[in-house]
């Protein structure tokens, strides 16, 4: 059994930078207190540790971590400012080296490099296999409002999926396809957050 607590306006402290509360719990960022409240009541009798069939400390800490900022309005108010901050500052399409001819080709190329992505992660370190949608916004350039719809597509395909601590990680069928097509056509660039630039790669997503 889960109990609430009340918690003062100290300053956000987080050993993570890129948390995304809102993603965590699973809401919106225009949730009312009471489906803050009703949400984090059933995401943390889920994983409690005493919880045997489902107990996660890990996922219970961060569960109780966003419940702890979003509860209190005023820690709420401080964290929007930064999370409101962080969604505008990546509202944006990183340069791929030449204009896609429609949303479809942006698409299959934002679907291929998430799952490179992914599959590196996977490769290099095995342990901390996934990310959270907030560092693939930022790895990939593209604004979580874009993403979504990539990680549904990718999930729903079996290509990708999302562990209890919301990190999204590469299945096995998504290595297969990656693999395979990166032998299937030529010319796709893929996206770079960082420099700006465009890579191009022998693959389709599709």
């Amino acid at each position: 059994m889960c109990t609430e607590q009340k918690h003062r306006a100290d300053p956000i402290v987080t050993n993570d930078q890129n948390l995304d509360y809102y993603e965590i719990l699973q809401i919106s960022p225009n949730a009312e207190p009471e489906t803050i409240q009703r949400v984090y009541r059933l995401l943390a009798q889920r994983s409690h540790p005493d919880n045997i069939e489902s107990g996660d400390a890990s996922r219970f800490r961060l569960i109780s971590e966003a419940y702890e900022v979003l509860s209190d309005p005023q820690r709420r108010a401080q964290y929007d400012v930064i999370h409101g901050q962080k969604r505008h500052d990546r509202w944006r399409l990183v340069t791929t080296g030449r204009t896609a001819e429609n949303d479809f080709e942006v698409e299959q190329i934002v679907r291929l490099t998430v799952l490179e992505v992914l599959y590196t992660q996977r490769r290099v370190e095995p342990q901390a296999a996934g990310f959270f949608l907030t560092e693939l916004e930022s790895l990939t350039g593209r604004p979580r409002e874009h993403l979504e719809f990539t990680v549904w597509y990718l999930v729903q395909k079996g290509f990708a999926h999302r562990t209890d601590n919301s990190r999204l990680t590469i299945t096995a069928a998504g290595v297969d396809h990656l693999e395979k097509n990166y032998q299937a056509s030529l010319g796709r660039p893929l996206l770079r957050a960082h420099a700006g630039e465009s890579v191009t790669a022998d693959v389709t997503v599709s």
